[in-house]
């Protein structure tokens, strides 16, 4: 062995384990101890097998004063994930095959986790190029297109499909384009805007019928359908009624619109934070849920605009992991399906087939939980360039104490 992680915990197992690794991969777990390699102790916590996040925005090339690889890997590595999955709105757009290559240089120079790209979508011509770097996914953005152009993009991505080795997924930012710019113009008459305004400037029926148009297109052009940052409860069953694969943020299913009222344009985000009675909540994860933060740094002047130039995002790879391993020490989520939301599920999505789960011969990516480590969040904490978060001062019980990439320490905290 190469390495050996010593005195661990598996879920659904009980006793201490030791982790063998050689050359990367998992090459022998055991209660018995064996020798060989160095050890890592990690002291009767929880191994997992390393978090993957589905949804981030590192902002490289273009636009790094808001965040690069280098700050949003050591984000990611030190708020628990093992592997991110980056989107193509950057500057320039990822939808071509030069701007792709070149993230693919930027990535492998500084990113300290492992990780893939979306691209976005263009012509034909352009996309046969594209897949030759093999995103592993295409991104489209339905609240910047008109029907007419969605239903070419859907068209074109079906298409692609037949013509080359692209599996057919497409992950999808579900808005009504059309429903937000009535909202939007309605809500502008006002005399004063507030930053409440901008949640009923993009209404919860603006999902809801984008993701309906999805389904329809994916079905018709034969795509494989995931639904990013999903908010809306009616999307929700929508989503599973016909079987589609969906991702939840933690602040779409912790926070509410009310949250406006404290933070302001802080907590401005797309798709923004619903009402109550139209919200996901915790109660909703369940064994097919998928857990993508949508991590979207910007600069505190980017957020501090007003209520319709403000900036929309909130990081999220460094608080999601402490924010659902408290859920679970209030009895509100199993700690069962933490390495499924986290890990499994999105690793099944992508065909990351070395990764989700703890097996012999899989990729030696791990995230250990001390269940019982309690604190504050605290940004100043944080390794991402943005410095805000509705959540910084909360208190919580449950972090990721330790992240581990092929078999090597990258962050931390025992």
């Amino acid at each position: 062995m190469d390495t050996i992680i010593e005195n661990c915990k598996l879920i659904n197992k009980t006793g201490n384990f030791n982790v063998g690794i050689k050359n990367g991969k998992i090459a022998k777990i055991s209660k018995i101890p064996f020798e060989g390699g160095k050890k890592i102790d990690i002291k009767g916590n929880l191994l997992l097998p390393g978090f993957i996040d589905p949804h981030v925005h590192f902002r490289d090339p273009g636009l790094t004063q808001k965040e690069d690889f280098k700050t949003g890997s050591e984000s990611a590595a030190n708020g628990g994930f093992t592997t991110v999955i980056d989107m193509p709105n950057t500057i320039p757009k990822t939808n071509t095959y030069d701007a792709l290559k070149e993230k693919i240089a930027i990535a492998d120079e500084k990113s300290i986790v492992n990780y893939e790209l979306q691209a976005g979508w263009n012509t034909l011509e352009e996309m046969e190029k594209i897949i030759s770097l093999n995103p592993i996914a295409f991104k489209v953005f339905m609240d910047l297109e008109d029907n007419e152009t969605l239903e070419q993009i859907f068209k074109d991505l079906g298409t692609l499909k037949e013509s080359t080795p692209y599996n057919g997924l497409v992950a999808v930012h579900c808005e009504n384009k059309a429903i937000i710019n009535e909202e939007t113009n309605k809500l502008k008459q006002k005399e004063e805007n507030i930053p409440l305004d901008y949640s009923y400037a993009r209404p919860a029926k603006a999902e809801d019928e984008s993701v309906k148009q999805a389904i329809e297109l994916a079905r018709k052009n034969n795509l494989n359908l995931h639904i990013c940052h999903l908010s809306s409860k009616k999307s929700l069953n929508l989503a599973r009624k016909n079987n589609v694969s969906y991702e939840f943020t933690p602040h779409h299913l912790l926070l509410d619109n009310s949250a406006y009222n404290t933070y302001g344009t802080m907590i401005k985000t797309n798709p923004p934070l619903r009402e109550a009675k139209y919200k996901i909540n915790i109660s909703d994860i369940d064994e097919n849920t998928i857990i993508g933060t949508d991590h979207a740094p910007h600069t505190l002047e980017d957020k501090n605009q007003g209520v319709w130039s403000s900036s929309p995002g909130i990081p999220a790879l460094e608080t999601v992991v402490p924010l659902l391993l408290t859920q679970v020490n209030r009895g509100n989520l199993d700690l069962k399906l933490i390495p499924k939301i986290l890990s499994k599920n999105a690793a099944k999505l992508y065909n990351l087939k070395n990764k989700g789960s703890i097996a012999i011969g899989k990729d030696a990516d791990f995230t250990v939980i001390d269940l019982k480590k309690e604190g504050k969040i605290n940004i100043e904490n944080f390794k991402t360039k943005a410095q805000y978060s509705p959540f910084d001062g909360q208190e919580y019980a449950g972090e990721a104490v330790m992240t581990i990439i092929n078999g090597k320490i990258v962050a931390n905290k025992l």
